[in-house]
């Protein structure tokens, strides 16, 4: 079990860096991750685009839930994503190799904590706290905002985190 979250949490972040323009330069370090997404098999960049989308239909769908207080819908959804949508069913042990050989760890580290953070959410609505549920879900979407920032700034540009702003951190 803990192979298979862990092979969805590589995906997810994975899927999020797919390039829709061949064509973009990127610095170093995205380079790097288009790279290694844009070097993955048709069939495996085919299944990280389901995923992000399935990923992203599930988190929107846990805003009126969370808003409403419906801990069942909380529930359901959560686990959905902490344990993968698509990829968990459909992913083969060489897909599996190829993630882990061609996704920088960086990756794996934001999307460990994505999924961590949806498995924490879901065990929170089972205790019915509305300020905790509130808490994951930001950070989960915090945790999409920060690797979109990181490694899909190719897809993302108004998140492109500029030099300046990188040192100047408050």
């Amino acid at each position: 079990m803990k192979k298979m979250v862990k092979n969805s949490v590589l995906l997810l972040v994975a899927a999020s860096c797919i390039s829709t323009h061949a064509g973009e330069h990127a610095k170093h370090h995205e380079m790097h991750t288009e790279a290694g997404v844009e070097a993955l098999s048709p069939e495996l960049r085919g299944l990280l685009s389901q995923e992000m989308t399935a990923l992203q239909k599930g988190v929107m769908s846990l805003v009126p839930a969370l808003a409403s207080g419906n801990w069942g819908e909380i529930e359901k959804i959560s686990k959905k994503i902490k344990n993968s949508y698509i990829l968990k069913q459909k992913l083969t042990k060489e897909q599996a190799k190829e993630l882990h050989s061609k996704l920088p760890p960086a990756f794996i580290e934001l999307d460990k904590s994505f999924h961590k953070d949806a498995g924490m959410l879901k065990h929170v609505a089972e205790k019915r706290n509305a300020e905790l549920a509130n808490f994951y879900f930001s950070k989960m979407i915090n945790a999409c905002v920060n690797c979109h920032s990181k490694f899909a700034t190719h897809r993302f540009p108004a998140l492109k985190i500029e030099k300046s702003d990188e040192e100047h951190g408050h």
